[in-house]
């Protein structure tokens, strides 16, 4: 079995392979310390409660874009696991090329997307993560990533709403009924994914129009992408396990 590691700002979510099929997941936070021990124990915890045999693991890939939380995390794949876990970063195999002035500043978060986008969509197509940030990245026809956006997450402006304001409160992030709001949480809830579904549709636009991709493709996913998916007839398809599908494939490719 394979156990991909997707290391988010807010959470890090996992998945086990059996083969080419994805049998379980799960997810915990990023920001809560640990040592090795602790997280070979959550891991191990969380895996059994699923039902999985960590016995069965013989491969483990890991995509990061906290560096802070690597050293306790490898540590502890190694030592619960006896696994020496792959790393995207630099040098390893992906099925797609950078295609930008420094591939180095693009992170591994958005190769798994755009890997994963790329293999199971064809290209040319436009990868859409809502997540602590909201990404849009470009691959073209031949498997090139040549261009990417990044805006903030929709939980980090509800955030810079309520801390930078006296009276506006915290809220609960979801789609409110309408536009047209007649209380302060509902203008609240309104601006944040509304003002989202209207980003969103206009960089798909724009990024049409200064490509020329008329059929490019346009993938989602991320924690709040079904949502705004729900909202818009620009995006084709939403894909909860996108990044977990990518980190499989560049495993494939580097066995």
């Amino acid at each position: 079995m394979l156990l991909v590691f997707d290391v988010g700002n807010t959470n890090i979510k996992c998945g086990l392979y059996d083969g080419d099929k994805l049998v379980h997941t799960f997810r915990f936070m990023t920001k809560t310390p640990r040592t090795s021990d602790e997280f070979g124990m959550t891991i191990c915890d969380l895996a059994a409660r699923q039902g999985a045999d960590i016995s069965r693991i013989d491969g483990v890939i890991i995509a990061s874009v906290v560096p802070d939380v690597m050293h306790s995390l490898i540590a502890s794949v190694k030592k619960y696991l006896n696994a020496e876990p792959v790393v995207v970063g630099p040098g390893i195999k992906t099925g797609i090329n950078i295609d930008t002035p420094n591939p180095k500043e693009i992170g591994p978060d958005r190769i798994v997307d755009a890997v994963a986008a790329y293999e199971l969509y064809g290209g040319p197509v436009l990868v859409l993560d809502f997540g602590t940030a909201t990404t849009y990245d470009v691959v073209t026809a031949d498997g090139r990533f040549t261009a990417g956006i990044t805006a903030p997450g929709i939980g980090i402006s509800a955030e810079a709403l309520w801390n930078g304001t006296a009276k506006l409160p915290k809220i609960e992030i979801m789609m409110p009924k309408s536009i047209l709001a007649t209380d302060t949480v509902w203008s609240m809830q309104a601006g944040l994914m509304y003002g989202q579904v209207g980003q969103t549709e206009y960089i798909i636009k724009q990024v049409r129009k200064e490509t020329g991709y008329d059929d490019l493709k346009v993938i989602a996913t991320g924690g709040l992408g079904r949502i705004i998916s729900n909202e818009t007839d620009m995006i084709d398809e939403y894909n909860s396990d996108l990044a977990l599908e990518g980190l499989r494939l560049i495993y494939a490719k580097n066995r």
